[in-house]
């Protein structure tokens, strides 16, 4: 099996792209599905945010086509595609996931939603059957990278996220946020982020309104802010000075002729709209009407690049740590995929161990209940003693990746080097841990039944 990672994202995708190819949480099971039933594709999972569009999956062969099926499924050239799209493979894609996971290939290095919507794309994959073995130990591994990135750096000090870029350039716009009006439309975590800072910056009233109300109120209780029956959305929006959008919708809900209702409303007072959404909820050409400011998600790079000095050092320092983690990951897999030889290995140690029991039988003669339990003991010591120095060095070799000592050691004991990872659950990583035994001394599990006790 291969693991394979492609995508776009901020840095190779203007936002033009980024929002054809936009999947909305409402759609993203079925996507996720129908790329698991893409021929070659065994487990898959997408992330889509407003900064990227990825999927990573378990292929049969490094030549499955997962481009082709972005191409095919949003209607695409795959010229138009091709150029923006990177491909990772295998430890490449480990280290691109694990970096996405721990924010540093984030727009703002260190913002603390990337790793939640991992986790909501994770959930959703579990929940469409997606993810199996491979993906499962993955994506946990890279959930506890990004949990070490956060413990044992300063990345996440001074947290700042898109919401707060966004703030910070209405501050900006206005010199200051005391008494302004703010308008948020759409209900989700990006606008409830946004609502705090805003309030934190001295903005007064707060408006929410959203397709379905009762999250409206949700989000306008805390701000003790005043819900808008969707429907009323454009007389509304002339009463804001500052509109943050973020609402899923496949097209611009603001354009061109709003904006020019909006400023004869306001007798030509400015208005600024932050647009967080992907794809974009206000169109591009409401933006070059004289008193409306309007900035989309590529427009806060710009304010982000500001904090990328101050974090500069602290980014280096997950850099290194993220590298550490994902070595260990894969001397972890290296480990995992000679479960087979130390597995057979087992099976032969106890074999040999029955047989020795039944022959021992004749002479021993009738035992109690304690002399068996003795004798099984005494065995079952040991058979792990024995096996100890063996399993030890099949695993040195797997973590070092050293593959002629590896194949020396399972010739001497006529043993299966490596399989390919099996992507059945209960094949998976955390399993093969029981046959494998931790390096703490543990040697071979051997049944409790033993031809000794069975007479």
């Amino acid at each position: 099996m291969t693991l394979a990672l492609i995508g776009v994202n901020h840095k190779t995708a203007p936002i033009e792209l980024r929002e054809r190819i936009a999947i909305s949480r409402e759609d993203l099971p079925e996507t996720t599905r129908a790329l698991a039933a893409e021929p070659g594709v065994t487990e898959c999972m997408i992330v889509s945010t407003c900064n990227r569009v990825e999927i990573v999956a378990s292929v049969e062969s490094a030549e499955t086509d997962l481009t082709g099926f972005l191409g095919r499924h949003f209607g695409l050239d795959p010229a138009l595609l091709s150029p923006h799209i990177y491909e990772h493979k295998d430890q490449e894609a480990v280290r691109h996931l694990f970096r996405v996971a721990a924010s540093l290939d984030s727009m703002v290095v260190g913002e603390p939603q990337i790793l939640g919507q991992v986790k909501e794309a994770f959930a959703v994959a579990r929940a469409s059957g997606t993810v199996a073995g491979q993906l499962e130990h993955l994506l946990q591994s890279a959930f506890a990278a990004a949990k070490k990135v956060r413990s044992e750096t300063e990345i996440g000090s001074n947290s700042v996220s898109i919401a707060s870029v966004a703030v910070e350039l209405a501050r900006k716009i206005f010199g200051s946020l005391q008494g302004r009006t703010v308008f948020l439309v759409g209900a989700g975590k990006m606008s409830e982020l946004a609502a705090r800072h805003l309030v934190q910056q001295g903005a007064g009233a707060i408006l929410v309104t959203n397709r379905t109300m009762e999250r409206a109120r949700r989000m306008a209780e805390p701000f003790n802010g005043r819900v808008i029956p969707f429907e009323e959305l454009y007389e509304a929006a002339s009463q804001a000075d500052i509109v943050i959008s973020s609402t899923g919708a496949p097209h611009p809900i603001f354009r061109r002729e709003h904006g020019q209702a909006f400023l004869h409303k306001r007798r030509n007072r400015p208005m600024f709209f932050i647009d967080i959404a992907v794809p974009r909820d206000v169109d591009a050409a409401m933006g070059k009407l004289e008193g409306i400011f309007v900035y989309d998600i590529d427009d806060l790079q710009q304010v982000a690049a500001s904090h990328m000095a101050e974090r500069s050092r602290e980014a280096g320092d997950a850099e290194t740590l993220i590298e550490g983690e994902v070595e260990r990951f894969h001397q972890r897999q290296r480990t995992v995929n000679v479960a087979p030889a130390i597995v057979a290995l087992q099976h032969q140690a106890e074999e040999i161990r029955q047989t020795e029991l039944k022959r021992a039988q004749s002479r021993l003669g009738a035992l109690s209940p304690e002399q068996i339990a003795a004798v099984e003991a005494l065995t079952r010591g040991l058979v792990n003693k024995f096996l100890h120095p063996p399993m030890q060095a099949l695993k040195q070799a797997a973590r070092e990746n050293d593959s002629v000592r590896l194949e020396a050691l399972c010739d001497t004991w006529s043993l299966p080097a490596t399989a390919e990872r099996d992507t059945d659950p209960a094949k998976a990583p955390g399993s093969a841990d029981k046959a494998v035994g931790a390096d703490k001394g543990e040697g071979v599990k051997v049944s409790e039944t033993s031809g000794m006790g069975s007479r």
